[in-house]
């Protein structure tokens, strides 16, 4: 017979995450578009409060989180109040509270994309340089999905409506620093959960992208 093996908290993290973000995708195309959207900052506090949990056996990533956090969210200030890195945008409601001008969840959604996208790199590659570089290339990706979106779902919007070439080199600007503290910590997580986080962020704007005539006669 075989021996059943006990069910690891980090596969339940994995599971958790793909229930709410399919429900998400289900929800927003198909249900009640509203309530889905404004569940948003409860799907990324989730996914972040998840990310820390099975990342606990590697303590640096808490600096790496702490460090993101602080620098995104001053980067986006300055953005927001002055115009300077990203370009002229202003941020909507559906990400919650906010700190000059700046929702608190986007210093969450930089620790996020840090760190998932600094393990997937360290997976991938084996030169640091390499590491960095991808991982910068992996988050400027997502953003690059995610900007023809994010004034439909009140997130965030340009001036003129379409994020300018700034915005992608205030990107690489900021992240690249980010992955290079990553990197430089020699930080490396075994678990996938990174993985399936950063999938998932990229498969849930994709179909959302993909379905855009449908989402903004929803919304």
């Amino acid at each position: 017979m075989f021996e059943q093996q006990p069910i690891r908290k980090e596969d339940l993290a994995v599971a958790v995450i793909w229930l709410f973000h399919v429900s998400g995708i289900v929800g927003i195309l198909y249900g009640d578009s509203h309530w889905f959207v404004s569940a948003t900052p409860i799907n990324l506090s989730l996914s972040f409060g998840l990310l820390l949990f099975t990342s606990r056996r590697q303590r640096r990533v808490y600096i790496v989180a702490i460090c993101a956090f602080i620098v995104g969210l001053l980067a986006e200030a300055i953005g927001v109040n002055f115009g300077y890195i990203f370009g002229d945008y202003t941020y909507g409601n559906a990400l919650g509270p906010k700190i000059a001008g700046v929702p608190w969840l986007i210093g969450v959604n930089w620790a996020v994309l840090t760190i998932c996208c600094g393990a997937i790199a360290t997976h991938m590659v084996n030169s640091i340089i390499l590491r960095v570089l991808l991982g910068v290339g992996l988050m400027l990706f997502l953003d690059f999905v995610i900007e023809p979106i994010a004034p439909i779902l009140d997130f965030w919007e340009f001036s003129g409506g379409v994020a300018p070439l700034q915005n992608y080199i205030g990107w690489f600007i900021v992240a690249f620093p980010l992955q290079l503290l990553f990197q430089g910590l020699k930080i490396r997580l075994e678990e996938t959960f990174t993985h399936h986080l950063y999938l998932l962020q990229l498969l849930f704007f994709t179909v959302l992208l993909l379905q855009l005539n449908t989402l903004k006669n929803a919304l």
